[in-house]
């Protein structure tokens, strides 16, 4: 009960005097006078007034920022460089009351303009299969031997508010790509909106109003899965709002059982079945009956079937060194020799690398990522792309590092061979067999050879062709119990017949 509750019982109802109340309570007599008029409803205070630093800058600092509202928004000086100026006039007082005022400025200027507060806002509502959300977030997760930052896309449905996670380690296009054709995957089809911010792997450029030129390869993946893509007014996250606190919740309802995990791979498996565990223990906020899993399986028939994942590269044209290398975000990658000093396209996929030469695929990769800048990068090698120059180069077989990725019964016949006059022409002849047959045939071929002790070229071919040769087949088993009805006769009377008489003894 308050105080002037109290006060007035005991005035009014139990007759006790003002000065009996004053000494029971320790208030002075005229605090309770004040309190015991009949006009005090509730007590109140003085607004307490405290002295700032700023107070005297007030003026100069309001006639900067209106001075500001004028100029382009590039041209306006930010709040740092406004407390700067500040210091240089003889202000003492700490940036974050400055940026503080600031704030407060331009609010009022808002609201004064508008006659609305940037905080609020129209509920939104949305028909089965009509739009999904997307943003990106960061947290950090346990991948091999170590903690890293992750990219992590979110999507969310608007209607169902079924939620999909997938995490990367860069935001760049491929990236963005899986993600939208896992999503799309965990989903079980495509809603007919996608609602984006302005993210520079998707808008180019941002417009007047809701103008963007829009990234060509986005656009293309946007025209595949038969989606349109909507994006957001700059610095307003709110219009996607189901995803952003989406993103936010992330943060405790699902990173902090994040599992250590050996690849990424591993971990984004345990995030799609983590996401489609919450959709059957969180209620939806629109149906207190059912949950998001139980809404998301009434939109799914009203989402767009997804026909076929959209090929989502990245292409760049790179040189090929003489070494037959070509490098790529700080890492290095072999390809066929006879492309060295020439021009190959790269595509870049999120977990691999192809190399496109004459319209064809020469050479392929596991793609490399390197998370710290103070190392150098690596470098991948394909043996088999270096043997037409060890062809003409046989000596190269002895220190030559793309050779050492062979398997492990060539390089133990290798070593054998090397110690022979010539034994390095002979070790590549054996390897170029694996140009024209199996390898698999070639490396057993080897370990029949090494199991023998006949490590020679001819014992080599000589085993590899016995594996090639195929089995003569069984005869067909015949049946016994085939008879002739009627067994032939021979008649040699029928052939007097094609003499004739002329030809007649």
């Amino acid at each position: 009960m308050s105080l002037l509750s109290v006060l007035r019982r005991w005035h009014f109802k139990d007759g006790k005097s003002q000065r009996q109340i004053a000494r029971e309570t320790g208030l002075s007599r005229n605090t309770v006078k004040k309190y015991l008029e009949q006009d005090c409803v509730e007590p109140n205070y003085p607004k307490r007034e405290t002295v700032s630093k700023l107070d005297e800058y007030k003026d100069i600092l309001s006639k900067w920022l209106d001075k500001d509202s004028k100029r382009r928004r590039k041209e306006r000086r930010t709040a740092k460089r406004l407390h700067k100026e500040l210091v240089e006039l003889g202000f003492t007082g700490s940036y974050d009351r400055v940026c503080a005022f600031v704030r407060q400025w331009r609010e009022e200027k808002k609201i004064a303009a508008h006659g609305l507060n940037k905080k609020v806002f129209v509920p939104l509502e949305f028909a089965p299969g009509e739009a999904f959300q997307f943003d990106w977030g960061e947290n950090y997760a346990y991948v091999g031997h170590r903690k890293i930052k992750l990219q992590v896309a979110h999507f969310k449905l608007s209607h169902a508010k079924a939620f999909f996670l997938r995490a990367y380690l860069t935001q760049t296009h491929e990236m963005l790509f899986d993600a939208h054709q896992q999503a799309f995957r965990v989903f079980g089809g495509v809603a007919e909106r996608g609602i984006y911010d302005n993210m520079k792997t998707a808008v180019d450029k941002v417009g007047k109003g809701k103008k963007r030129d829009v990234n060509r390869r986005f656009q293309a993946m946007a025209g595949h899965y038969l989606f349109e893509a909507e994006f957001c007014n700059p610095a307003a996250g709110w219009e996607k709002g189901q995803v952003e606190k989406n993103v936010r919740d992330a943060r405790g309802s699902i990173w902090p059982d994040a599992p250590r995990c050996k690849t990424l791979d591993e971990l984004n498996l345990w995030l799609e079945q983590k996401c489609q565990a919450q959709w059957q223990e969180i209620m939806h906020p629109s149906y207190d009956d059912r949950t998001v899993e139980q809404v998301w399986l009434e939109e799914k028939k009203h989402l767009m079937k997804v026909i076929s994942p959209f090929d989502g590269f990245i292409e760049h044209t790179k040189k090929v060194s003489s070494t037959c290398l070509v490098n790529f975000e700080r890492n290095r990658y072999s390809v066929p020799a006879s492309f060295a000093n020439r021009f190959v396209s790269v595509r870049t996929y999120p977990d691999r690398l192809e190399f496109i030469a004459e319209e064809h695929k020469v050479a392929a990769h596991k793609r490399q990522f390197n998370r710290d800048h103070g190392q150098h990068g690596v470098v991948v090698y394909d043996w088999h792309h270096y043997l037409l120059v060890a062809q003409r180069k046989p000596g190269a077989l002895r220190n030559g590092a793309p050779f050492k990725e062979q398997p492990e019964c060539f390089k133990h016949l290798q070593s054998i061979l090397l110690k022979r006059e010539g034994g390095d022409r002979e070790m590549v002849d054996i390897l170029s067999l694996v140009l024209h047959h199996d390898e698999k045939l070639v490396e057993k071929a080897v370990e029949l050879s090494l199991n023998v002790g006949l490590t020679s070229k001819q014992h080599v071919i000589n085993c590899l062709n016995r594996l090639m040769d195929k089995p003569e087949p069984k005869p067909l088993p015949v049946k016994t119990a085939l008879k002739l009805r009627e067994e032939p006769t021979t008649d040699t009377s029928v052939y007097e017949q094609l003499r004739g008489r002329k030809h007649a003894h």
